[in-house]
């Protein structure tokens, strides 16, 4: 009988550590597909991106239990293919909370799909049980990657550190700067104070709401998509007095008609499309678009189907040539949303075909230069510093 019982006991541990080993790569292969489309990229194209401080508003590969600085054989980003692509900044969110069955028309707050993440991914138990210590996990990771990069890979915080990072890219160095931000502040856990505890661990940039409704704003998938709640204006007055972007990406169209109307300082949508060119409801009108370029911000266009009705440049190309026609080439950007559970045609090291889409749209080669990073350094670099 003991020997059965040993024998059953050392199944079950190995059967432990399979499921913690293999589970997260098999759920975020499942997740973050590349379904790799025809890419012709000419020499023009190259040449040009080499030329280019490229700048990305989203992507969620701090929720994933994989190096940021290998090469990997899943997901879109890594450091290694950020800089093939030759990024200078990519800006990392913080996922904390999505609902299950997830959906873009609504979705309850009642239920939690990265609560099980988290405890197949072995995070710290703190984050089992707090939104917020989930995206102080989240920062110390970046922080981690950056410190073992061999100074590849730098956590930017203030303008003068991306200036240095900038500098330092026209001199010819291979860095890539990070950012923080958060994707929904359902983390703040109903408390104004938690605000500051996320500036102080580097995040500079928060998305209101996420897929369903929370205390601060409502979602554009929520039940009830209601606009900002009082404790929300108190926070996008504090976000813009400390020095942290507001993005209303995900956020419902009250929502953003109202902090459109309060905003003492640029604005984003970090990732996501135009119902001009693809109507699905989590896309900007056009009404939304002129009211974000005049806060001076700016809208990060995506490249997975729900954001542009395809996975190909071209179509990346024709939602940005909509935003500059409406409100000019600077209100216009990058949001890939990689590693956010969506399939694209191509991953961070191909970049260069969105750059030669842009050509082929007939873009002059200053244009391509604000849309593929100029206009979101600006934004960031004037949104990151504390209010005066």
């Amino acid at each position: 009988m003991r020997k059965v019982l040993a024998g059953v006991a050392v199944l079950i541990v190995l059967g432990l550590i399979a499921f913690f080993t293999l589970a997260p790569g098999i759920v975020e292969r499942s997740m973050n597909e590349v379904e790799p489309v025809a890419l012709t990229i000419s020499p023009r194209a190259h040449a040009l991106h080499a030329t280019l401080q490229i700048a990305d508003m989203h992507a969620d590969t701090l929720l994933w239990q994989r190096s940021l600085l290998a090469r990997a054989d899943r997901g879109q980003i890594d450091l290694p293919r950020l800089l093939a692509g030759n990024y200078a900044l990519q800006i990392f969110s913080s996922v904390t909370k999505t609902p299950k069955h997830q959906n873009y028309d609504s979705n309850g707050a009642d239920s939690d799909n990265i609560t099980a993440l988290a405890i197949a991914d072995l995070q710290p138990p703190r984050t089992w049980t707090s939104l917020l210590q989930r995206s102080l996990w989240h920062a110390q990771k970046l922080d981690r990657y950056a410190a073992a990069s061999n100074g590849q890979l730098r956590v930017i915080r203030t303008p003068a550190e991306l200036d240095h990072l900038l500098g330092d890219r026209a001199r010819g160095q291979k860095v890539v700067g990070g950012m923080l931000s958060i994707e929904g502040l359902q983390d703040l856990e109903g408390k104004l104070a938690n605000l500051d505890t996320l500036h102080a661990a580097g995040f500079r940039m928060a998305g209101l709401a996420h897929f369903f409704d929370n205390e601060i704003s409502g979602s554009m998938h929520g039940e009830a998509k209601r606009g900002l709640t009082p404790l929300g204006r108190q926070v996008v007055r504090r976000m813009e007095a400390l020095g942290m972007i507001v993005d209303v990406a995900h956020s419902s169209h009250g929502t953003i008609a109202e902090v459109i109307a309060m905003a003492h300082r640029p604005i984003v949508a970090s990732h996501g499309g135009v119902q001009a060119t693809c109507k699905v409801n989590r896309n900007l009108t056009d009404d939304e678009i002129r009211g974000i370029a005049r806060t001076g911000g700016v809208i990060g266009i995506g490249y997975w189907d729900a954001a542009i009705c395809s996975t190909k440049p071209a179509a990346a190309a024709a939602a940005i040539a909509h935003v500059r026609d409406l409100v000019g080439i600077d209100h216009v950007g990058l949001g890939s949303d990689f590693d956010g559970a969506v399939t694209t045609g191509f991953d961070a090291s191909q970049l260069a075909a969105v750059t030669q889409a842009l050509i082929d749209r007939g873009f002059s080669d200053a244009d391509i230069a604000k849309v593929m990073g100029g206009n979101v350094l600006r934004v960031v670099r004037a949104g990151i510093a504390p209010a005066p």
